[in-house]
């Protein structure tokens, strides 16, 4: 006959080991590539805008300024004015043109193909660009929110998620690219530093902020 506190004391163990088998080893912690791959894939899709602004420099030299609202998760479309020593200009994108006049005058605007209002930074293709560094050997900073992915790029590699992009980039030899991924998963910031053999480095920063329901946009008229 099995004492009562020796019964006692089995069913505890039992308990104990059908307890382990049922809870299986313990769950690996996600790698960092992993935290911002989910990120990205929590990511709201659907179509907005966001204040907007990029700066291009050349060392210490300012080449050129943009701030304005673009929309996101849908063809690349907005409202922008853009700044160098030289001009700065009204610009309006529409998926098919891209409309410029000198800020305030009220005359014709010139008519550009949609393709000219890309650099060398995918902006309506964000998180497929962030993939794409996921997938170079990226590095990723946990450190501090927003998470700050960091990857060597070619101009090949930006051409297959944005031809117009990449083709920009063409003269380029190498790609430093950056871009910080908010609790949300969007992309707040991305900065491009792009090598050449021959010019002087140039870097492009860009800022997405203000984020709400995307804007329209028209084909603008003189007046």
């Amino acid at each position: 006959m099995i004492h009562l506190r020796t019964a006692t004391l089995i069913l505890a163990v039992s308990a104990l080991m059908l307890s382990a088998c049922a809870s299986g080893p313990p769950a690996r912690p996600k790698t960092d590539r992993q935290v911002v791959r989910d990120r990205l894939a929590a990511a709201d899709d659907a179509p907005c805008s966001a204040a907007l602004g990029a700066v291009t420099r050349s060392g210490p030299e300012r080449l050129q300024v943009v701030v304005g609202r673009i929309n996101l998760n849908a063809p690349l479309t907005g409202r922008t004015t853009d700044k160098t020593e030289q001009y700065t200009e009204d610009v309006v994108i529409t998926r098919q043109k891209v409309y410029r006049r000198a800020s305030g005058t009220h005359g014709v605007w010139q008519e550009f193909p949609a393709s000219t209002a890309k650099g060398g930074i995918p902006v309506d293709r964000l998180p497929q660009y962030v993939r794409l560094m996921l997938g170079r050997s990226a590095s990723v900073d946990r450190g501090s929110e927003p998470l700050r992915v960091s990857a060597r790029l070619t101009p090949e590699d930006i051409e297959s998620v944005d031809r117009t992009a990449g083709r920009n980039l063409g003269p380029a030899t190498a790609i430093d690219a950056e871009a910080w991924i908010d609790e949300e998963g969007r992309i707040v910031r991305v900065r491009q530093e792009i090598h050449f053999a021959s010019h002087p480095d140039i870097q492009a920063t860009l800022t997405l902020s203000d984020f709400e329901s995307a804007i329209s946009v028209s084909t603008p008229v003189a007046r």
